[in-house]
């Protein structure tokens, strides 16, 4: 059975008391009415099996069924299911950039984690959130998380009714979190992005990308002997990664971008816009030219084959690419004006591999 990261935030949810939501992957009844979700960015299933073992504490959790990431499988479409409890279709956080319905020719894109102030986050993402759903019912919800993102058009949007507890230290996360849980019940979300970070910039598995995993165990295992006694401590991610292998250029001498007007997403997972009327000429062109080494779906197909979730809302479906690209393999598609930024990152994700979806699920109640 496939277990979604929207499905564990209703859960904890649920356990907790709150009406509405449901016990989707059957954890149970908050034990003490405490529950603390450490999202740790970029940390996949597959590299925790490769380098976890040589940080004891993730032996120490309990080892739960991995889960899977929502498509596109990057951080923006992901904490936005986790925070709504809804999938990417409904919600409309469709990628890393997509474009801004009515925003002229060719448009102009959002990019999610940057906003754009000319867009008010509530009404772009107009799901209530979990967070906000579970402080009206009484709970205590906190987002405990770098000081940077307090205010950003990202979280008002996505992770938005929390008491935003901000600090750039680690152990300082770790005494707020504490703090937070002292109520019941209560709900704290910690977020780290240091392995993220590091895996694009040097790679997974490199030596600043193992040195990061060492700073979340060393969290994890603060969390562990501080936080609350009753505390139920949840330990997983928004995607893994890859590490680079080919790089195509979308660039204009390449036969791809005939009639492409604008290019959003991100390297693993493409929103190509296009010409009115060179749909089926482009959608042929770049099946074509890719072939095995990318998956390439119209808009039409996207939706009707679940890509963004089994409801697709008119707003999503006005933001989505003409086409979506999703490599294959280690392959990336560089936005020909994002050259530098995109060709000098190692590490990936947003497409459909089981390295870049399957995320890992630990728990433990503090004792």
């Amino acid at each position: 059975m496939t277990r979604y990261l929207s499905e564990l935030s209703h859960s904890i949810f649920s356990g907790l008391g709150l009406p509405g939501t449901s016990d989707q992957l059957g954890i149970g009844p908050s034990p003490f009415g405490r529950e603390c979700l450490l999202l740790v960015d970029g940390l996949g299933l597959d590299a925790l099996a490769k380098f976890g073992s040589d940080f004891p504490i993730f032996q120490q959790l309990e080892n739960l069924p991995n889960l899977i990431s929502h498509f596109p499988t990057t951080t923006a479409t992901n904490l936005s299911s986790l925070g709504t409890g809804v999938l990417p279709g409904v919600h409309g956080m469709l990628g890393y950039t997509v474009r801004v319905p009515r925003s002229g020719e060719p448009g102009r894109l959002l990019n999610a984690l940057k906003w754009d102030e000319r867009v008010d986050p509530g009404i772009w993402q107009s799901t209530s959130t979990l967070f906000e759903r579970g402080k009206s019912a009484g709970i205590s919800v906190s987002h405990v998380a770098a000081k940077r993102y307090e205010g950003s058009g990202f979280t008002r949007a996505a992770l938005r009714g929390a008491d935003y507890l901000g600090t750039n230290y680690v152990e300082e996360m770790v005494g707020l979190a504490a703090k937070a849980l002292a109520s019941t019940p209560s709900f704290v979300y910690l977020y780290v992005n240091n392995v993220d970070s590091a895996g694009h910039e040097k790679g997974v598995g490199s030596e600043k990308w193992l040195l990061a995993l060492q700073s979340v165990s060393n969290l994890v295992s603060s969390l562990v002997q501080r936080l609350p006694k009753g505390t139920r401590l949840w330990v997983t991610s928004d995607h893994g990664m890859i590490n680079v292998g080919e790089k195509i250029i979308l660039g204009e001498e390449n036969p791809l971008m005939e009639d492409v007007t604008l290019v959003g997403g991100e390297p693993r997972a493409r929103h190509i816009y296009l010409r009115e009327g060179s749909l089926s000429d482009s959608l042929d062109r770049w099946r074509t030219t890719l072939g095995e080494k990318a998956s390439v779906f119209s808009r039409e197909e996207a939706i009707n084959q679940g890509l963004f979730g089994s409801e697709v809302s008119l707003e999503s479906s006005e933001r989505m690419g003409d086409l979506i690209a999703i490599p294959h393999g280690e392959v990336i598609l560089i936005d020909p004006s994002r050259i530098p930024q995109e060709s000098s990152m190692v590490g990936h994700h947003g497409a459909m591999s089981e390295i870049e979806r399957e995320i890992p699920l630990l728990t433990n109640t503090i004792s």
